[in-house]
């Protein structure tokens, strides 16, 4: 009859319009390519088709693409409900806007994800409703993010977290089995040194620390070890050592050991390690992503199988970045370009007027010909990064002296933002530890890191010049 094929065609438009969203939906599904978009919302028509036959659903009138109803039954306007229902759902039940004409990405603040109905649901179980379930699973504004670095990186998938070192954590405990051995550098991140020393090993994990350029050390750890992982930062923290990354790859691969390269101090727009056989690179976003010294974020980024296992670990321990923060991450990206151009020039600038002044005993930064992994650094480094260490000729107190005497750079640790900061790693990072420790590990009491920001150089420069004069002449 007439009626019936109205009601045949409502229902055909209905389950195309589920296609088209989902088919959208599922390109921001975590390492599903856009192409598979339109597959899966076919197959989420014929799921939807049979599980509304099997459990008595009726398909509803055609979505609209601009608003997605919760009410089956159109407004809540003038049902008997109380004042206090009416004001949980009065305004969105109904119906809600569109957002995807928005220019910025919306910060999607939910924890949670609702479902039209039992035939959705079971689509999204069955992987043919790209949508997300449970905040700690995902978040539309963190999927954004996460495939703006992805695409910088070169990744086939990539995983944001609440900080850098959520991330690290969780891709060491992902990825590094009990009683595993790991591969690391001297020189790193004190929080990073010290869940590998102190934790793992309560896990019966085994760790080589070698010199981030003793090659011959690796192989001979590879030979010696089932090596599950072998991790180093490049630039490194606090003295910028930079590893061959191709070289390691090279030695790690016939073994069956993932490379991990935390990039923090280089970004995507200085170096690619994933380019050169890395099988992952990890960030704190917090630094130069983010840009700004206002949020707190991690992520990894890399070989799809690998952050698979580390996205599934890291649904169990939590960990997630609030979606305001991986708004400030997203918009952080955007003139990330720019801003390392900056950094790069201001660092590179200090760094050479510093190797000259007669105050300075040494300076470290990869993009001088004195460092001694410049070769390296060339090899795989558009610039430099915008970190330089450097150690002042005199003792703790002198150097504390310098400090205390910049008038333009923040006293505060952290790198990668807009402002200019500046920190003695003895004081700030290894108080703690005594003179001995700290001699162990490498931390001299005269050392200096400066993390240069955007200012005018002329400005920064003038200011650790007058900041130098106020040390007493040896």
């Amino acid at each position: 009859t007439r009626s019936t094929r109205f009601k045949l065609r409502a229902h055909e438009t209905c389950f195309r319009c589920d296609a088209n969203m989902m088919s959208l939906a599922s390109s921001m599904t975590p390492g599903v390519p856009a192409a598979v978009g339109a597959a899966r919302g076919a197959n989420a028509v014929r799921t939807r088709a049979r599980v509304s036959q099997r459990v008595g659903v009726r398909c509803a009138t055609p979505r609209s693409l601009t608003i997605r109803c919760a009410n089956k039954k159109g407004s809540t306007e003038g049902k008997k409900w109380s004042d206090s229902t009416q004001a949980v759902h009065n305004g969105e039940r109904e119906g809600r806007p569109r957002v995807s004409d928005c220019l910025t990405t919306p910060v999607c603040m939910t924890s949670t994800y609702w479902f039209k109905d039992t035939a959705e649901l079971i689509a999204y179980q069955e992987g043919d409703y790209g949508s997300f379930e449970y905040g700690r699973y995902g978040n539309p504004t963190s999927r954004a993010c996460e495939e703006k670095i992805r695409l910088l990186e070169g990744g086939e998938d990539c995983l944001l977290s609440a900080s850098g070192m959520n991330t690290a954590v969780c891709m060491l405990l992902a990825l590094v089995p009990a009683g595993g051995h790991i591969v690391t550098t001297t020189d790193c991140y004190r929080r990073t040194r010290q869940f590998v020393q102190t934790f793992m090993p309560k896990m019966g994990i085994s760790c080589t620390v070698l010199d981030p350029s003793d090659y011959d050390g690796l192989e001979k750890a590879l030979n010696e070890h089932d090596v599950s992982l072998y991790f180093s930062e490049s630039p490194t923290n606090p003295y910028l050592r930079c590893v061959d990354v191709e070289r390691i790859s090279n030695l790690c691969k016939p073994k069956g050991c993932l490379v991990c390269i935390d990039g923090t101090f280089a970004t995507p727009i200085n170096s690619r390690a994933l380019d050169f056989g890395a099988d992952l690179v990890i960030h704190s976003a917090s630094k130069y992503f983010g840009g700004h010294n206002d949020v707190l974020a991690g992520c990894i980024v890399g070989n799809k199988e690998a952050v698979g296992k580390v996205r599934n670990f890291h649904n169990i321990m939590g960990g997630v970045i609030d979606p305001h923060a991986a708004y400030l991450v997203l918009r952080g990206l955007k003139t990330l370009s720019l801003r390392v151009a900056r950094h790069n020039e201001n660092a590179q600038r200090l760094a050479e007027r510093l190797e000259q002044h007669p105050k300075i005993d040494r300076v470290h930064y990869p993009g001088l010909k004195s460092h001694p992994d410049h070769d390296v650094a060339v090899k795989y480094m558009k610039g430099f990064g915008g970190v330089v260490s450097f150690e002042i000729k005199g003792d703790l107190w002198a150097t504390a002296k310098f400090i205390d005497s910049c008038e333009l750079p923040y006293i505060a640790p952290s790198l990668g933002g807009v402002e200019s900061l500046i920190e003695q790693p003895t004081v700030v990072s290894y108080w703690d530890q005594g003179a001995e420790k700290r001699a162990e590990i490498g931390i001299k009491d005269n050392l200096v890191r400066m993390s240069c920001g955007i200012e005018d150089y002329e400005d920064i420069e003038a200011d650790i010049l007058q900041a130098l004069e106020q040390i007493p002449q040896l």
